[in-house]
């Protein structure tokens, strides 16, 4: 086991573990670390915890330094001129006739790599604007296009429940949502109902599929055939939950039956 720290680079955003050695950050600290993209300054959001190599997402990088206020101030020019760079992307999209939509840009804290994220209906060619950027900011350029779902979890909101979004709250990850799930819970399939801010099918569908699953495997199914002490009915309906359901039975009328 080894001593880390979590680590956001943006408010809100994803948290990161980053091993530390010599060092021990408090809370709310900024420090430096080393990451796939280079150097990045970020916060030290959570207090020192043991934790095991492998289950760290960043192959073990480490936190390289506390900042100091030269960093800080690197920092902050950074993020300027990140605004100012997003600025010419998007002259630069316009002018092309690129159909394609600048979210951000954010350069490395030693801006070796300035990276461009968009979204996107279908796969887009950015070549000749990879080309155009590299020449103008003379730096590894990187254009990532990232999902309508991702643009959400960037953006936040409130979902439909009246709660800030799950996936700016806590979701890492986005599991795959199916239309059989809603139907599976007796959810309308009103798109206003079933559809998130994204405009895709709500991620909290997925969290109660499995106990609907499981509670439907001892009920008919919602025209079948249903045996009953007064006879045989069709069932009309099924309340998956309390596990109910009504049966019509010919000659006698509907009759609620418990599993």
């Amino acid at each position: 086991m080894k001593d880390t720290v979590g680590v956001e680079f943006k408010e809100n955003g994803e948290i990161s573990y980053f091993l530390i050695e010599n060092i021990k950050p408090r809370k709310n600290v900024t420090v430096i670390v080393e990451t796939d993209r280079g150097l990045q300054f970020g916060k030290v959001v959570t207090e020192i915890t043991q934790k095991n190599e492998k289950e760290l997402d960043n192959k073990g990088k480490k936190v390289i330094r506390i900042s100091t206020k030269t960093d800080y101030h690197t920092h902050l020019k950074n993020k300027e001129d990140e605004k100012e760079a997003l600025k010419t992307c998007k002259q630069i999209v316009v002018k092309k006739d690129m159909r394609m939509q600048m979210l951000d840009a954010n350069y490395n804290f030693d801006r070796s790599q300035l990276m461009f994220r968009f979204v996107a209906d279908n796969r887009v060619d950015f070549r000749e604007l990879a080309k155009e950027l590299a020449s103008i900011y003379r730096t590894r350029i990187e254009l990532r296009q990232i999902g309508i779902r991702d643009k959400a979890k960037e953006v936040g909101g409130m979902g439909l429940c009246g709660r800030p979004m799950c996936c700016s709250r806590f979701l890492k990850d986005f599991d795959s949502v199916s239309i059989s799930m809603a139907k599976n819970q007796n959810i309308s399939l009103n798109p206003n109902k079933i559809n998130g801010v994204c405009g895709r099918l709500l991620c909290c569908l997925k969290y109660e599929d499995e106990c609907y699953s499981n509670c439907k495997k001892c009920l008919p199914k919602e025209g079948s055939i249903a045996k009953t002490p007064e006879g045989q009915g069709k069932v009309i309906s099924v309340d998956v939950l309390n596990k109910k359901y009504l049966v019509e039975i010919p000659g006698y009328g509907i009759l609620e039956m418990t599993k």
